[in-house]
């Protein structure tokens, strides 16, 4: 039996997997290489730190609020 904590955790877990996929194929990246851009912008970061609301909006914010993110912090995607 999960934990409410393990509960939680795996939910961010496969919404932030979610979210990586989804941006991997709206600019034809690899999943890796949309991990590394992600990770190294501050994307995966905002979207941990945001799951709360993120999750609420669409995929589609969500991929919108990140790129906005990365952008800010030095990415070109």
């Amino acid at each position: 039996m999960k934990t409410v904590t393990e509960n939680k955790t795996y939910k961010i877990l496969s919404y932030v997997v979610l979210c990586i996929k989804k941006f991997a194929n709206e600019f034809n990246l690899s999943f890796i290489e949309a991990y590394r851009y992600l990770e190294n912008y501050g994307g995966l970061q905002f979207i941990i730190n945001h799951y709360e609301i993120e999750h609420t909006l669409s995929i589609n914010d969500a991929i919108d609020d990140m790129q906005a993110i990365c952008r800010k912090n030095g990415g070109l995607i």
